[in-house]
């Protein structure tokens, strides 16, 4: 029996929190979240995790990056900056029997930080893949990032999430899941 505390495939689900262009142009490492953020997203369609995305005032932020484009479902507008307040959200994880939710995103300090808390508040237990989040200034991201550990968020990164999805080696999904950690690799060079 594996600990309650890891993620697993059957009770976890991704939520991208708002990557989109003109917003993520502003934020510095944004050469690293994009591609953490691609290797999420492809690694939760290799093993069946259910995947989410909103959208904060496209109008006014523009689309998602085109990288996501095609690879994320319909995308949910929103004004609020937490997602965790939106039917539609924890509908959707809750209709899959999602328990736990995987964030992904910007800004850390404002619609992640507060998505979290409102999840949490829902009764999910919420992780965060810190190298797939940033803000536009690092003091914030930082203080962000304490601020959601002491609250209980799990913190960890993409590529540890995508190996507790997995379980194990020697499977085809492991393959894949290797597969593309070593281009997201290859893409951070």
């Amino acid at each position: 029996m594996r600990s309650f505390r890891l993620m697993n495939r059957d009770d976890t689900g991704l939520l991208v929190i708002d990557l989109q262009t003109k917003l993520l142009a502003k934020i510095p490492h944004q050469d690293e979240i994009i591609p953490k953020t691609l290797l999420l997203v492809e690694g939760a369609k290799i093993v069946g995790v259910p995947v989410f995305a909103t959208e904060q005032y496209p109008k006014g932020l523009g689309p998602t990056i085109p990288e996501l484009t095609g690879l994320l479902p319909d995308k949910l507008e929103k004004l609020s900056f937490s997602c965790g307040v939106l039917a539609e959200v924890a509908g959707f994880f809750k209709s899959k029997s999602v328990k736990k939710i995987l964030l992904a995103g910007i800004e850390t300090h404002v619609c992640v930080l507060q998505t979290a808390m409102d999840l949490m508040e829902k009764g999910f237990d919420v992780f965060l893949a810190v190298d797939a989040t940033g803000s536009r200034h690092e003091p914030d991201r930082e203080w962000a990032l304490r601020r959601l550990e002491t609250a209980g968020v799990i913190l960890t990164t993409a590529e540890a999430a995508l190996f507790e999805w997995t379980e194990r080696a020697g499977t085809p999904e492991f393959k894949e899941i290797s597969r593309l950690v070593v281009e997201a690799d290859e893409k951070l060079k």
